[in-house]
């Protein structure tokens, strides 16, 4: 089944996460990373989830991704694939997959991130397949 449109939901703002949604909309991926124990995380907030320190930085993510679950939905809405990718920066996130036949799909199927517009012109991430030479290793 070929899957094409996320028909992704406009995200909620809120202070701790405009940052990350204004680079989306100028096409970047950011992550977090704390300061003071040095762990990336997904997503943004305030305190880091490990230490609980609020000393928290985002970085620029290169984009590129490998699968780590992924579970094809074909009820409701269009048909739509979520997975839980893992950024070659270490970070996990739960995003939507576009642009690709649901059956070629498998577990470390490299990916790379797009933004997709939703309604009021807000650009979400979501990831798409590229080639397996340029898997994550």
């Amino acid at each position: 089944m070929y899957i094409e449109d996320p028909n992704l939901r406009v995200p909620e703002r809120t202070p701790e996460t405009n940052v990350f949604w204004d680079a989306a909309n100028e096409e970047s991926l950011l992550y977090a990373k704390c300061s003071d124990c040095n762990k990336p995380h997904y997503y943004p907030r305030k305190v880091c989830p490990f230490c609980f320190s609020t000393s928290i930085n985002f970085l620029k993510a290169s984009g590129r991704a490998n699968i780590y679950a992924f579970s094809l939905f074909s009820k409701g809405r269009p048909p739509y694939i979520s997975a839980w990718v893992m950024l070659e920066e270490g970070v996990a996130i739960i995003t939507n997959i576009i642009d690709c036949e649901s059956d070629a799909l498998e577990i470390e199927t490299p990916l790379q991130v797009v933004f997709c517009s939703v309604e009021g012109g807000q650009k979400v991430p979501v990831f798409t397949p590229r080639p397996v030479e340029s898997a994550i290793k």
